[in-house]
C-alpha cells in the first residue's frame, strides 16, 4: 500500500529517477521517526564491507554492518527486535526497535543471546529537516509504503530489496525492476 504523508515505520522507496544521489539510489529506507522537526531512518540495502567485530573490537559475532544514509557515517546505530533484551530501546513500530543500551547488547550478542535475525547495524542515518522529504516527496523522490514485514525487515534480503520494491508497486515501476543500475551500461 502506498501512502502520501511518511510516518514512523513506513518505508521510503527511491524513485527509480533518484539516479543521480549516490546515497540513495535505488534505496529502502526504514522510517525511525518522524515529526515536525523533521525525520530518521536507515537505509536497509546498501551493506558495506564491514563486520561488527571489525568496528567493535569487543564483539566476537560476525555481523553485517549497512550504510545507514549520508549522515554522521562515522556513528554505529542499531534496530533490532528485542526490547526484551535490549533496555531503552525506542519502538519505531509493529515490533521494530531504534537503539538501547549498548554496552548490554554487546554482551548479548556474545553470548549469543541475540543473533543476526534480532539485530541490523548501520554506519550513519539519513536524515531530513522538516520541510526537506515534504519537498523530496512532492519533487517524486520517493514512494511511501507501509512495512508489510514488520520486525521481519530486520532479514530482508538486501540486494534485491529495492527490485523486489519496484515489481510490488507494478505499472510503470516493472520496467525498472531488470534496468541496469547504470542506464549507461544498457
Amino acid at each position: 500500500m502506498t501512502y502520501t504523508e511518511p510516518h514512523k515505520g513506513r518505508l521510503l522507496i527511491a524513485e527509480p529517477s533518484l539516479t543521480g544521489d549516490v546515497s540513495f539510489n535505488r534505496s529502502v529506507v526504514l522510517i525511525a521517526e518522524h515529526n515536525e522537526q523533521g525525520s530518521v531512518g536507515f537505509i536497509l540495502n546498501k551493506p558495506l564491507d564491514y563486520d561488527i567485530s571489525e568496528l567493535v573490537p569487543e564483539i566476537s559475532q560476525s555481523f553485517k554492518v549497512y550504510n545507514g544514509g549520508p549522515v554522521e557515517q562515522d556513528n554505529l546505530y542499531f534496530i533490532h527486535r528485542v526490547p526484551q533484551f535490549i533496555e531503552n530501546s525506542i519502538e519505531i513500530a509493529d515490533g521494530i526497535y531504534w537503539g538501547g543500551d549498548f554496552e548490554n547488547t554487546i554482551t548479548l550478542i556474545n553470548d549469543g543471546t541475540i543473533t543476526a535475525k534480532d539485530i541490523r547495524f548501520f554506519l550513519g542515518y539519513s536524515g531530513w529537516d522538516s520541510l526537506q522529504l515534504k519537498q523530496e516527496l512532492s519533487s517524486k523522490s520517493w514512494v511511501v509504503t507501509s512495512n508489510v514485514y514488520r520486525s521481519d525487515i530486520i532479514n530482508k534480503a538486501a540486494l534485491t530489496f529495492w527490485k523486489e520494491k519496484m515489481m510490488e508497486l507494478g505499472g510503470d515501476y516493472l520496467i525498472w525492476s531488470n534496468a541496469p543500475e547504470n542506464p549507461i551500461l544498457n
